[in-house]
């Protein structure tokens, strides 16, 4: 993702890409960013330092892990960035907590997944399951590539999030445990999860409505990382200019 939003970045000119992270371990410490985005050299090298990166910053973009994200957007302050993006998955309510924390002192847009698609299928998954009743269960099923490590994925939960959401339910208590053994009959109004994982899948989502007689699917297919990148920048410029919250995509999409 870091390859993919430079990439796009350098190749519109209402960007200007001011620096990058890189693990302190990381294989790519120190190179030009442009080089490893397979574009001309930027002049300037990855950095471990997060408030080193963003010195001339206005927005932070975040594709990171978990402990990277918190630990980033808290070395951020004293810098001049004053919005964040946030597409991290597989953050605990702890650190979900924190960025929320975050939000109280500079605007952030978190999301599972930055897809016009995506966020356009949530509406459309809202909708359904507000109109059909828990009669019909809904089955959410995600690939992805064998190097993403936590599951379910970040927009699988978005999508069970918008089901719940029309169904005027927590997504807490409406979550169904895995199906796996003697599980007995399926819960009435519940939504099940179920993930792939192998190759290099970008991303594929299936939302499923199944009542005895039929079966209504909704459905999106990433082919490549640059939608995510779009997106992103997309929520970025949409992001720079507003007071501090937490926003969604849904915010910055007018949806």
């Amino acid at each position: 993702m870091g390859r993919a939003l430079v990439r796009a970045a350098s190749e519109d000119s209402r960007f200007m890409i001011c620096g990058g992270t890189e693990r302190s371990d990381g294989q790519f410490l120190g190179i030009d960013l442009g080089a490893l985005a397979g574009v001309a050299p930027l002049m300037m090298n990855t950095s471990e330092t997060s408030n080193l990166a963003a010195d001339k910053a206005q927005v932070w973009i975040d594709f990171t892990a978990p402990d990277a994200t918190v630990a980033a957007l808290d070395a951020l302050e004293g810098t001049p960035v004053r919005a964040a993006v946030v597409g991290t998955t597989g953050l605990t309510t702890e650190q979900e907590a924190k960025i929320a924390t975050h939000a109280e002192r500079i605007a952030i847009v978190r999301s599972g997944n930055f897809s016009l698609g995506v966020n356009l299928l949530a509406a459309l998954v809202e909708q359904a399951a507000q109109r059909l009743g828990p009669d019909w269960d809904i089955e959410i099923t995600e690939a992805h590539h064998r190097r993403k490590a936590d599951a379910p994925s970040g927009t699988a939960l978005l999508l069970g999030d918008a089901a719940a959401h029309g169904r005027n339910v927590t997504p807490e208590s409406a979550r169904l445990k895995p199906h796996d053994g003697l599980t007995g009959e399926r819960k009435r109004g519940g939504i099940g999860f179920s993930a792939i994982r192998g190759g290099g899948i970008v991303g594929e989502h299936d939302v499923r409505f199944i009542a005895e007689r039929e079966v209504l699917t909704l459905s999106h297919t990433a082919l490549d990382r640059a939608v995510f990148a779009d997106g992103a920048l997309a929520a970025a410029l949409w992001v720079a200019d507003k007071p501090p919250g937490l926003y969604s995509m849904r915010d910055v999409l007018g949806l």
